[in-house]
């Protein structure tokens, strides 16, 4: 014998596991660049209708409010919070924050696209801006060797004195990403998204127009994670799952009683 209860006492339990692991990886992203943190998002699932609103409860009367009986919880999914991050002076003329909206784009191997908000670029050997894993900014700008007072504009223009010259050259231009519904990007690890369906195509262009956020040369933007909010979410759900298994305890004791005594 076995209590409806039991079940979704245990969905519980999965749900409240599930958010712990959204929160423990919020906590270990705290330091990252350009982190964003997500939220555990809960929705009930099915109902299992005994009595149907509205329905006949004799020839002349209908019931006010139904029986509805519930199954439990499960995470529907998880929301980014895009909320912008403190930006950090470093001094680096390669490290790079938007502040505002948008992404960086960067080539992955095979050609595919991805975007970050992480901007700890460098000098690949071959002169080409990249990311901290080599992999090149778009659209490309070869920095030559040589090159000094490397300079990035609030709209992405590159320059630098490269030499035997003695006027400032224009190297290229950091373009920036936007998107519809920025939440839908797929993350994949090392602080790249994909686009998505959900997302919407990305809207390229320069920095600091039609919604883009500026590029701030010598900054890097840190992680929007809030340790003290999310302790509190951590001891939260602690609790949550504290009850739940309190529930499977009772719902169990009940049975006792039952095989027991009846």
């Amino acid at each position: 014998m076995t209590s409806p209860a039991m079940h979704i006492a245990r969905t519980g339990l999965d749900a409240q596991n599930e958010r712990m692991r959204v929160i423990s990886n919020n906590l270990a992203n705290v330091n990252t660049t350009g982190f964003k943190r997500d939220r555990a998002q809960f929705a009930s699932l099915a109902y299992q209708v005994v009595t149907q609103t509205g329905a006949p409860s004799t020839s002349e009367t209908r019931y006010a409010v139904g029986l509805n009986l519930g199954t439990g919880v499960r995470i529907q999914g998880t929301a980014r919070i895009e909320t912008q991050g403190a930006l950090a002076t470093t001094g680096n003329a390669l490290d790079l924050a938007l502040d505002g909206d948008g992404y960086f784009q960067v080539a992955m191997p095979g050609g595919q696209i991805a975007y970050t908000r992480a901007g700890n670029l460098a000098r690949s050997a071959e002169g080409i801006l990249v990311t901290a894993e080599g992999y090149a900014v778009q659209p490309a700008i070869t920095i030559p060797e040589g090159a000094g007072s490397i300079t990035i504009g609030v709209d992405g223009t590159v320059s630098a004195q490269l030499p035997g010259q003695t006027q400032v050259q224009q190297l290229g231009q950091i373009q920036v990403a936007i998107f519809p519904n920025p939440a839908g990007l797929q993350p994949m690890g090392d602080n790249y998204l994909l686009e998505t369906a959900g997302s919407g195509a990305a809207n390229i262009g320069v920095a600091g127009q039609l919604g883009r956020g500026t590029i701030r040369q010598g900054t890097l933007e840190g992680s929007n994670v809030n340790v003290v909010e999310e302790l509190v979410d951590m001891i939260e759900t602690q609790r949550a799952y504290e009850v739940n298994s309190k529930m499977i305890s009772a719902a169990d004791q009940m049975l006792q009683y039952v095989n027991q005594n009846l």
